[in-house]
């Protein structure tokens, strides 16, 4: 790794900036598994980054965001300039936002869309007037250092929400909202409901009206939505933690670890010992 600079601003390990800049990272053999809120943005660069298993490919200008859980890795990377910021949910989180700047809305905790955002040259400078904020704040030991640092924070990620209405579009018609509210029931009952009918019956209709619902947005069906889901924590798991196969099995609903492990390589092609010598 040739470095040239990385400076790193931080308040109380709760709330950290590292601004970056080298010709060419490491490559990380082995994915992470991210810890805290996330969010870089490569200023001038390029590369190939993999986000719970999936490839994106970026080049200049772009800014992404993660959420505790999620595994990161390098394909490959060429950065002149980015940055770094990272905050743990107790610093942002526990506030209350409008919804979509909040930790479960348009950029965190959405696993399903494509992670990065694109800004254009006016919205650019008012992220870079954002950033030297911080660090002029990160700098100083004046009273009230936390609600500022929380101020400018807030401000960087109502940016980037508006960057992302302008240029991504959200939909929100019926079936849109009705695949949020679904994705939303599934994050915080998958370990649990495995069923289709039992989430179409939270949302008030039946798995047959379901399925048609998505099948007009062109996603996955509902029943694969909710395979998948377990698969990557199942992968998560396999990587992050030492417990036995039947172990995860069971924290995942599986009562029978044996249909867990056919489960898992029906959708992977491995066995669940497989993928974890592997990674």
């Amino acid at each position: 790794m040739a470095v040239q600079d990385i400076i790193n601003y931080s308040y109380k390990d709760i709330f950290s900036l590292r601004v970056v800049q080298f010709e060419k990272a490491c490559v990380f053999n082995k994915p992470e598994q991210v810890s805290n809120y996330s969010i870089y943005w490569i200023k001038k660069g390029k590369g190939v980054y993999n986000i719970d298993f999936e490839s994106y490919e970026f080049q200049d200008n772009v800014l992404f965001f993660l959420s505790p859980g999620q595994v990161f890795s390098v394909d490959s990377e060429e950065i002149e300039e980015a940055y770094h910021l990272s905050f743990v949910r107790d610093f942002y989180c526990i506030q209350t936002h409008d919804k979509e700047v909040a930790c479960n809305g348009i950029l965190f905790n959405n696993i399903y869309e494509t992670p990065f955002v694109k800004p254009c040259e006016r919205d650019t400078q008012k992220i870079e007037f954002i950033l030297e904020s911080l660090i002029e704040e990160f700098k100083t030991e004046e009273a009230a250092q936390y609600d500022m640092l929380q101020a400018y924070l807030k401000q960087f990620i109502i940016h980037s929400v508006r960057v992302k209405k302008e240029n991504h579009i959200i939909k929100e018609d019926t079936e849109t909202k009705l695949f949020k509210d679904f994705s939303v029931l599934v994050e915080q009952n998958f370990k649990t409901l495995h069923s289709v009918t039992d989430y179409a019956a939270r949302l008030g209709m039946s798995p047959k009206s379901l399925t048609k619902h998505f099948s007009k947005i062109g996603t996955q069906t509902p029943s694969n939505f909710i395979k998948n889901r377990i698969i990557l924590e199942a992968k998560r798991q396999l990587i992050y933690t030492d417990e036995a196969v039947k172990q995860i099995a069971y924290d995942l609903g599986f009562n029978d670890s044996a249909y867990f492990s056919r489960f898992f390589t029906k959708a992977t092609s491995k066995s669940p010992l497989q993928f974890r010598k592997e990674h």
